[in-house]
């Protein structure tokens, strides 16, 4: 405990969270080998710490120490970098370089971002893992490195392997021993620790007196998501430190500097996690919101359908009362006399005003369902993104279709016909 407490003196790490101190003990564990680390987190949380944390306690200390933003280096010049080249291995090369891997040699490379390399470096990086051998572009010269590597990202590793956009074998030979570093809204006991901390060294850097948070903001505070993680609080504090006159900050003033969070719907897996099957871009949630509109539309016109041909009635059946407890809120029943509270209220007071619906001899099997105008390709679009959230919907679930349909937002019959209109039988 005491050898934990020292790392945290030493480079700054506030906080006592049972996972973040997990994560610190894995390091300082970890650290006397020469076995590849790969560190999980969301951007914001850290994740820097632990290759220096590795690098010191290493008996590689006194050699290099490397950090490359693989995100960072554009795609054409990254084998450059990372390995170095010939001269005249390309436009531009017109001398020879040494890369990372060999400046570094005997020390340790930080690879950020290592979910952005492209596949042809990862093919490279793969080699020197297994290898220590690698080649310089433009070269036919194999050379050897002894280098430590740590990596991190803030990509879902396996959602990128299952859509080819990273290497299966590289993920096991970096992900050897994975560190998970917690996101700031786990960690909320550990917010106003970090705020003091922040308040103390902006004070002090531009010579103000120290900001100081109320009760109310220190609640406020802890039940925010900060999406951002350690990083945006850190600069709310620098933000704040130099703009506010008043240096009591209560909960108020914070909600003028935090964002309102976007009121988007979202799709959020149960327990926090992240899956290859989760629906995460704006597009699909935007198309899953037109299909519930189209749903709940078509649902309308069935309903509608079936009062004009019972020309009124009250005495429903099962399935349209169904229809319009799903359609209507339970606000608008009340006044909607297309409700079916509207209508057990008509039934109990003996209502025998005029319906909505007349109640003429007039014949209406042949009205026509009204169509929404939508071009062919619009049309072929929207079944195709539709037939993608199924898909994605039942392989989330394991094929439980209850499960699904509740997910997107329709009844199971629904779901059913869908399933065979677009042919997902197993």
């Amino acid at each position: 405990m005491a050898e934990l407490q020292s790392i945290k003196t030493r480079f700054g790490i506030i906080g006592n969270y049972p996972v973040l101190n997990r994560a610190l003990q894995k390091a300082i564990q970890v650290a006397p080998t020469d076995i590849s680390v790969l560190v999980m987190g969301e951007s914001g949380v850290g994740k820097e710490y632990i290759p220096k944390i590795i690098h010191s306690e290493s008996r590689r200390k006194h050699q290099p120490y490397i950090v490359v933003n693989c995100g960072a280096i554009p795609e054409g010049t990254i084998d450059s970098e990372l390995f170095g080249h010939e001269k005249g291995a390309f436009t531009g090369a017109t001398s020879t370089r040494k890369g990372y891997f060999e400046v570094a040699d005997g020390g340790t490379i930080f690879l950020d971002e290592v979910g952005e390399l492209p596949v042809q470096t990862q093919v490279r990086l793969l080699r020197v893992l297994e290898s220590g051998e690698f080649m310089k572009v433009g070269s036919s010269q194999v050379q050897k490195t002894n280098v430590r590597i740590v990596a991190a990202t803030n990509v879902n590793m396996l959602n990128a392997i299952n859509n080819g956009r990273f290497r299966e074998d590289l993920y096991y030979r970096l992900n050897t021993v994975q560190i998970d570093m917690p996101a700031l809204r786990e960690r909320k006991g550990d917010v106003h620790l970090l705020f003091r901390k922040f308040a103390i060294d902006f004070a002090e850097k531009y010579r103000m007196p120290e900001l100081v948070l109320t009760n109310d903001a220190v609640n406020y505070l802890e039940n925010y998501a900060f999406p951002g993680n350690v990083r945006q609080l850190r600069n709310l504090v620098e933000q704040m430190t130099v703009v506010e006159q008043e240096r009591t900050v209560n909960s108020q003033k914070l909600a003028e500097y935090i964002p309102i969070q976007s009121q988007l719907p979202a799709v959020i897996q149960k327990g926090g996690g992240v899956t290859p099957n989760e629906f995460h871009s704006e597009r699909e949630i935007m198309y899953k919101i037109l299909f519930d509109m189209r749903n709940d539309l078509n649902d309308l016109k069935s309903l509608t359908s079936e009062l004009i041909k019972n020309r009124g009635n009250g005495d429903l059946s099962h399935q349209e009362k169904n229809l319009i407890n799903r359609v209507f809120t339970p606000e608008a029943q009340a006044q909607n006399p297309n409700s079916l509270l509207y209508f057990e209220n008509k039934k109990q007071n003996s209502y025998q005003g005029s319906s909505i619906i007349s109640d003429t001899d007039e014949n209406y099997d042949d009205v026509e369902d009204i169509e929404i105008e939508e071009t062919k390709a619009d049309s072929l679009s929207l079944q195709n993104n539709e037939r993608e959230l199924i898909v994605k919907a039942l392989d989330k679930h394991k094929g439980r279709r209850n499960k699904a349909a509740d997910e997107l937002g329709i009844s199971q019959r629904t779901l059913y016909r869908k399933i065979k209109q677009y042919n997902l039988e197993d």
